[in-house]
């Protein structure tokens, strides 16, 4: 992360402890661009449910969208880095800060979610007290529920050929391995991160979270989900592209850095069939369809590119 930020001199967050368990202060990490209400909607939320610190991390939003955010949340701590960096460097900005702090200040668990996680009553304290409770747990993530109210039934897994992906489960309620969190809410040990390090930010986002969870698993940490503690995420659009180009780029890459040549040439030529597919027949169309969007994504893999799209699906 090169961009420096600059912290606002916001009031100091209340001291109080979490009324759901014992686990001590917890701390959220809440990545922000130019969607203030909902920001601050998502802020008040996991404070409703025993969050004591809020720090928002700003990708360049507009000053008229921070007034509101600070408005909104008084008490949060805003870190602005005045461009849009992405959501796993941003994160780590905002992890960072909180690993620097000491324990009794910052707890020993932190979340991390978008501006616009919707956790559902009494998602917090039961996503947190499931991976306090397990021996070893390091990372964990609330089940997904989509906007208009149904919850998928399936865990995140990561396949060696197409990455990251939704497996088949039982989903009985309370913990369940899994081999990554997924990032809409998610829960991480501040000794998980101070041994394996913060997201990977060559991928810019999505991805980000399978790879920090294929990185806990082999160093031997417990990664689930709670089944119960549900979160939703309403506004997820791909009206530009991006979606579609950051899935498709980043699991080609995450295919290669952990399977290897072979896998990650299946994964591509499937990609291929898939994009040839989709543009004869919009039937087989995948679910966030974007003709330029997988062709850029294609194109940057072979280059081996990473980091932001590119400009043109931007404009």
């Amino acid at each position: 992360m090169t961009a420096a930020a600059h912290q606002t001199a916001d009031a100091p967050a209340p001291d109080r402890r979490p009324s759901h368990g014992p686990w001590g202060p917890l701390t959220a990490v809440i990545v922000h661009r130019d969607r203030p209400q909902s920001c601050v909607e998502t802020g008040r939320a996991l404070c409703d449910q025993g969050v004591d610190r809020v720090v928002v991390v700003d990708n360049g939003s507009p000053a008229r969208a921070l007034e509101v955010v600070r408005a909104g949340l008084p008490d949060a701590t805003i870190l602005e880095l005045g461009c849009n960096a992405g959501f796993g460097p941003a994160a780590n900005v905002g992890l960072r800060h909180w690993l620097e702090e000491a324990p009794e200040v910052g707890g020993d668990w932190v979340l991390v979610c978008p501006h616009d996680a919707r956790p559902d009553p009494g998602c917090v304290p039961t996503l947190l007290g499931a991976a306090a409770a397990r021996t070893g747990a390091g990372l964990a993530s609330a089940e997904y529920g989509d906007g208009d109210g149904h919850v998928r039934l399936a865990r995140p897994v990561v396949d060696r050929y197409f990455g990251g992906i939704l497996g088949p489960t039982d989903r009985r309620p309370g913990w369940e391995d899994a081999d990554h969190p997924h990032g809409t809410l998610l829960l991480a040990s501040r000794a998980c991160l101070d041994d394996i390090g913060v997201f990977d930010e060559r991928y810019f986002a999505y991805c980000e979270e399978a790879d920090l969870g294929l990185r806990a698993r082999a160093a031997g940490w417990g990664v689930g989900i709670v089944w119960g503690a549900v979160v939703r995420n309403p506004s997820m659009s791909s009206e530009t592209g991006v979606p579609e180009y950051l899935m498709l780029r980043n699991s080609l890459h995450l295919v290669r850095r952990n399977f290897g040549r072979y896998p990650a040439t299946i994964r591509f030529l499937m990609a291929l069939w898939t994009t040839a597919a989709g543009a004869a027949r919009p039937g087989r169309r995948t679910p966030f369809w974007h003709l330029p969007g997988r062709l850029f994504a294609l194109r940057d893999f072979l280059l081996g590119r990473d980091g932001p799209p590119p400009a043109a699906l931007l404009r």
